[in-house]
């Protein structure tokens, strides 16, 4: 599926910034043939920019020393408005999903931005390089499959206990509440926020997270 995109000018309280979009009626037509197909076949979801990327752009936007100079992975990224708001003041990132065309639509954008420090790649938290390690870790809006919470809370232990800080953002989804309950011993400031975004406002909270040290 190879879908058309269209630059999209994200305007957020005090600062603004451009992505590369899939169009939504392409997104939304192709879903629907495949769906005709396999009943089963996921919804696209890294196609759209949602308020937990907006709420980890806005955080980042205000709170720079938490990335200034600082190597930043992001999985799941999506469309990687976190990863390009970081890359305004960290030293390196890398802005990552599992699918592929996920990641060439980031890398166009990375272009449109000109950020040569910003690295786009293929990255499957289930199957992470052993070497890779970030000085912090941004993940949003990647708790929504309870199947997956294991995996991932695996994945957030292990850049914990390499000294890794994490920013988490999560709508407040009832499911997801025990997973985010789980956190919560590594969790060093927690805020809620109500992004504003198509007509609508979404609370969101945000999770900065480390290992706690005695």
């Amino acid at each position: 599926m190879s879908l058309s995109l269209q630059l999209q000018h994200v305007v957020r309280p005090g600062y603004t910034i451009d992505l590369f979009v899939p169009n939504a009626q392409e997104v939304q037509n192709n879903y629907f043939r495949q769906k005709q197909v396999q009943a089963q076949v996921p919804f696209p979801h890294w196609t759209k920019l949602w308020p937990a990327a907006l709420a980890m752009g806005d955080f980042i936007y205000k709170h720079p020393e938490l990335v200034q100079n600082k190597n930043v992975l992001e999985l799941a990224a999506g469309l990687g408005l976190p990863s390009f708001m970081a890359a305004r003041y960290a030293k390196t990132v890398c802005c990552s999903d599992y699918l592929e065309e996920a990641v060439a639509t980031m890398a166009k954008s990375a272009r449109h931005l000109q950020l040569p420090h910003v690295t786009c790649q293929v990255l499957d938290w289930n199957q992470l390089p052993d070497d890779l390690t970030a000085d912090v870790l941004l993940l949003s809006d990647i708790n929504y499959d309870p199947d997956q919470f294991d995996q991932l809370y695996q994945v957030m232990q292990r850049f914990l206990q390499q000294g890794t800080v994490i920013l988490l953002t999560t709508p407040q989804r009832l499911m997801a509440k025990p997973f985010i309950e789980k956190l919560l011993p590594f969790c060093r400031q927690q805020y809620e926020m109500s992004i504003y975004y198509i007509q609508e406002h979404t609370p969101i909270s945000l999770l900065v997270l480390e290992e706690q040290h005695p």
